[in-house]
């Protein structure tokens, strides 16, 4: 008879290393694991008004890679309201969060991200702690704002597709895909592609058998009812309604991505 186990006893039988750190032993198996050298510090950026799948999708999975300290960030401890209405509590402030951290992580949002990026003490945070970190990542229209301060130039990166023509303005090299790696900069396009990403950062860290085994522990197998969840997918009247539909944010974020560089 198979013994039950909680998500927390599987998180531990993932990353039980041998004591040359190279593989993780368990009862239910072996599979290839890199030792953390030390904990791995993680500082999401939350702000109010984000968009709240971009940040827990990711946070899903880094919660689950072990040795990970997972920091959410802002300005003051209260209660951040995201889009949707769901609060997220931060663990750090800006003066507290741990200073180097081995990933700065930012997610996207509307109009909340716009101002974002004309924030002088979000743009301060990120650049002290972007210029030093192992990895500097975001998800959806986050790219706008670690490329507002900064953080992209020369990089390639992607981001929402509503958004993905302002990256230029900010030094970076536009790619039309749903993940971009270069060299130590990770970004992702909209919303749902957090969980790509942070598969692709738990591999990156752990080793690519460990993200294998988290994708299936996530059970991370979309099948979207639609398959319109790209301008290349959607086409026709769909793309056409919410390209319009989009229009303003656009506006907006080529004002404030011009404005940044300026002040740069």
């Amino acid at each position: 008879m198979m013994q039950k186990i909680t998500r927390r006893e599987l998180g531990a039988a993932l990353v039980i290393a041998t004591a040359a750190g190279r593989r993780a032993a368990t009862r239910y198996g072996r599979i290839k694991y890199t030792m953390p050298d030390k904990p791995k510090e993680i500082a999401m950026l939350v702000y109010p008004g984000m968009t709240a799948l971009d940040l827990v999708g990711p946070q899903q999975v880094f919660g689950y890679t072990m040795g990970a300290r997972v920091h959410l960030v802002w300005k003051t401890k209260l209660p951040v309201v995201t889009d949707t209405g769901l609060s997220i509590v931060p663990t750090k402030t800006f003066a507290e969060c741990p200073d180097p951290v081995d990933i700065i992580f930012v997610p996207g949002g509307g109009l909340a991200t716009i101002n974002l990026m004309k924030d002088a003490d979000t743009i301060a945070f990120l650049k002290s702690r972007g210029e030093k970190a192992r990895l500097v990542t975001s998800v959806c229209s986050g790219a706008l704002v670690i490329g507002a301060a900064g953080l992209l130039r020369g990089y390639q990166a992607t981001t929402h597709w509503a958004v993905r023509d302002v990256l230029p303005l900010l030094g970076a090299k536009r790619v039309d895909a749903r993940v971009v790696e270069d060299r130590n900069r990770i970004t992702a396009g909209g919303i749902t592609s957090g969980i790509d990403f942070g598969l692709r950062i738990a591999a990156r860290l752990r080793g690519e058998d460990y993200g294998r085994a988290l994708e299936l522990q996530l059970e991370y197998d979309p099948q979207p009812p639609f398959h319109t969840g790209s301008p290349e997918k959607a086409g026709g009247a769909v793309l056409s309604v919410m390209k319009q539909m989009f229009q303003p944010l656009n506006d907006m974020a080529r004002e404030a991505a011009i404005a940044s560089t300026k002040a740069l």
